[in-house]
């Protein structure tokens, strides 16, 4: 990891298109700005991980709903059998 300390109005070059600006810096906070091309997804780390946690609970739910609908078409067919 690189560590750089900037000021406020001071910039970041990262590759060829992306410029990291540092806005302003008040107390703890710190406001940046970020120029990058459209067809680069920038997102907060927490969104991130909601998004992968989401992501994974949808995908365990899926499962649980496949195994349900198989079990009632097995009870279908056996039902189905019988008759």
């Amino acid at each position: 990891m690189l560590v750089l300390t900037r000021r406020a109005e001071e910039k970041i070059k990262i590759g060829d298109n992306i410029i990291v600006s540092v806005l302003s810096v008040e107390g703890g906070v710190v406001k940046i700005g970020i120029d990058a091309p459209r067809d680069i997804t920038i997102l907060r780390m927490e969104v991130l991980e909601q998004i992968k946690n989401e992501n994974i609970e949808a995908a365990q739910k899926g499962v649980e709903d496949i195994a349900q609908a198989v079990d009632l078409f097995n009870k279908k067919l056996v039902q189905g059998a019988k008759e």
